[in-house]
């Protein structure tokens, strides 16, 4: 339940939000829920979630008015429980499925992810693209099984969200796919969000564990060649770049530097993260 579009934010950003529905009936002025449904549309992180409007006696400008500004449906007439949940479930299934959009983590996927990049290289502004991964998610995914892993994989979005958005209302969320995400925040709070996100991982991870494995600091399974070998407790790897005044001009640019920092992050021992401080090559 919402009354004010902050508190919309506010709650999207903490909880794994599948529609929002705007309901009105006590006037025939729908303007202040039309406007709603802009803002939403507008604002990258809640624009991938759907919205459905709900007024019993609508004007027809209204309803226009409201799929002009993006709603993806909007009911009229009475409150029929069973048949309006059977079109808000449909309405959420066709955007899981026309979205680029992570099952477990609910986060904006590839397609967005280089859309809102794109976006704020053509704006020129200052960003900094934080790159993380986990060190060893194979091998864990392998001994734990699939459900274990789905469960660290959605312990991690957690925790890269909720630290982002704690300290960078304006900042930026993504999962690329398996283990890999992308955030976006600001150059001069990369130290603080990094460190804090490192911390907070390396604090809970421990407890995906089994109890003996966890005493133990190690697990045994077979490594990508098929031979046995000792995996240590998850890290996480941040690879980082800074775009400072218009240095890059397109996503392109920041592939190949982005894979580079990458595989030096990971080749340090435990979590860490990595800021490249070379110019674009």
């Amino acid at each position: 339940m919402f009354h004010i579009f902050e508190e919309l934010v506010t709650i999207c950003q903490r909880f794994p939000i599948d529609l929002i529905l705007i309901g009105g009936g006590e006037h025939d002025n729908f303007d202040y829920e039309i406007e709603l449904v802009r803002g939403i549309k507008e604002n990258v992180f809640l624009s991938i979630i759907p919205v459905v409007l709900f007024h019993p006696h609508p004007l027809e400008n209204t309803i226009i008015a409201a799929y002009e500004k993006g709603a993806e449906d909007f009911i009229y007439g009475d409150w029929r429980e069973k048949l309006i949940e059977v079109r808000l479930m449909r309405v959420i299934k066709r955007n899981r499925r026309d979205l680029s959009i992570n099952p477990s983590t609910h986060l904006p996927g590839p397609n967005i992810i280089e859309a809102e990049i794109n976006r704020l290289i053509e704006y020129s502004e200052e960003f900094a693209i934080c790159y993380a991964d986990l060190d060893n998610f194979k091998a864990y995914n392998d001994y734990y099984g699939y459900s274990f892993g789905d469960k660290v994989i959605r312990l991690t979005s957690r925790i890269i969200k909720d630290v982002v958005f704690e300290c960078c209302r304006e900042g930026f969320v993504g999962h690329i796919a398996g283990d890999d995400y992308i955030y976006i925040v600001p150059p001069e709070k990369v130290d603080k969000i990094c460190s804090l996100i490192i911390e907070t991982f390396d604090q809970l991870i421990p407890y995906s564990y089994q109890k003996e494995d966890r005493i133990r600091g190690y697990i045994t399974t077979t490594d990508r060649r098929g031979n046995m070998e000792d995996f240590s407790i998850l890290t996480m790897s941040i690879a980082v770049i800074i775009n400072n005044n218009g240095t890059f001009k397109h996503i392109g640019e920041m592939s190949q530097m982005m894979a580079d920092l990458k595989k030096a992050t990971k080749m340090m021992e435990g979590s860490n993260y990595l800021v490249e401080r070379r110019q674009k090559y």
